[in-house]
């Protein structure tokens, strides 16, 4: 993570240095960056603080988080506290601040399906219990986020309430058709909206629509491309002088493989995989359901959401508009993501102790050694 922060912090002021204020025409890369920076101190102390407690306090106000998380989403669709920006309306703004809602509400939802699984594990392959009502609690939370709209954090969040169902013993015959319903629901929603609609359309055939709708997606493979084996250098990447929108923000990883190479490229996936098998095993060690859960479903959520984010920039996946988690500029994002880590963290510190096998199965008394 702490590597992910450092690339995260020069690759953004690499790419903003030739960014200049539209009104004043002023450089605005060390701007960036010190808010970037700042935005990373406050999610530091929230990490060490969320790392600090134990993760099971959580569970006591899990309904609490969740109501509040859900009492923010309607109001950032109230046309008198958020904000609107490029046609979606997701944000807060206060004297210059932005705070994206959605951000928060992916702990808080993660949280709440955590306290409800451990609290009804028994009924949890039963169709009412184990479908409908947490599938309830997600759906007044993805529907908020569906409005804005921010299609990308809606599938995020789907599929992580899918992953937490699925470890918690739900039954597939019960998972599969309201799943199909979702995707029928989100085909008809994209076919209804002509933006989106021609996103998928110039993603089918980026060639054909290189220098329409697909222009970002096409500037960011070209970016890819240039940057070969080992790159063109830190600083000397062509094109994030305006050929790449959002190239700070959603497609910071194509001017990291322009600048540093494939093999800088792989290791920020290498960082993800790790960050992934590293939560997997935190999980599994919690000492409760609630904690192996919340484990789950914050390391599906740092890891799916780098999966899309990297499937975007690379054109294997539609533009969703997701940020890549600790290196994207953004920072309710940043904020977010490292108290999840501080989470994290804490359930590590909570975990069962690890366990040494005997090396003679016959000596049932080495098994009683543990570090």
């Amino acid at each position: 993570m702490a590597a992910l922060l450092a690339l995260g912090m020069v690759m953004l002021y690499s790419s903003s240095m030739a960014m200049v204020n539209s009104k004043t025409h002023v450089a605005v890369g060390a701007h960036l960056l010190i808010m970037q920076i700042i935005w990373c101190g406050l999610g530091l102390v929230a990490c060490v603080g969320a790392a600090s407690v134990d993760y099971r306090i959580l569970n006591k106000f899990a309904p609490v988080i969740y109501v509040v998380a859900v009492i923010l989403l309607a109001l950032v669709l109230e046309k008198h506290f958020g904000v609107i920006r490029g046609g979606a309306r997701r944000w807060f703004s206060f004297r210059g601040i932005n705070l994206q809602p959605s951000e928060f509400a992916k702990l808080a939802l993660i949280t709440a399906l955590a306290w409800y699984i451990e609290r009804y594990q028994r009924y949890m392959e039963t169709w009412t219990r184990g479908i409908m009502l947490p599938g309830l609690i997600a759906g007044v939370m993805l529907g908020l986020i569906f409005v804005e709209p921010d299609r990308g954090t809606t599938i995020l969040l789907a599929a992580v309430t899918g992953t937490m169902l699925v470890v918690s013993g739900v039954r597939w015959r019960y998972i599969l058709p309201p799943m199909g319903l979702a995707l029928l629901g989100l085909v008809v929603s994209i076919i209804h909206d002509p933006m989106r609609m021609r996103r998928i359309v110039s993603w089918l055939d980026l060639e054909e629509h290189k220098s329409g709708t697909g222009y970002q997606a096409y500037q960011a493979m070209l970016a890819l491309g240039a940057g070969g084996w080992t790159g063109l250098g830190l600083g000397n990447g062509r094109q994030k002088l305006g050929f790449v929108p959002e190239h700070h923000t959603d497609f910071i990883l194509s001017i990291i493989g322009e600048e540093l190479g494939l093999v800088a490229t792989l290791l920020v996936v290498v960082a993800f995989v790790t960050i992934v098998i590293c939560g997997v095993v935190i999980a599994s060690r919690a000492r409760d359901k609630f904690g192996f859960l919340l484990g789950i479903g914050i390391t599906f959520l740092i890891g799916f959401q780098a999966f899309i984010n990297i499937g975007v920039v690379t054109s294997a996946l539609p533009n969703k508009g997701l940020p890549l988690p600790f290196i994207s500029y953004g920072g309710s994002s940043l904020l977010a993501m490292l108290t999840c880590v501080g989470v994290l963290f804490s359930i590590a510190r909570q975990a069962r102790p690890f366990t040494v096998r005997p090396e003679n199965p016959f000596q049932p008394e080495a098994a009683a050694q543990t570090t």
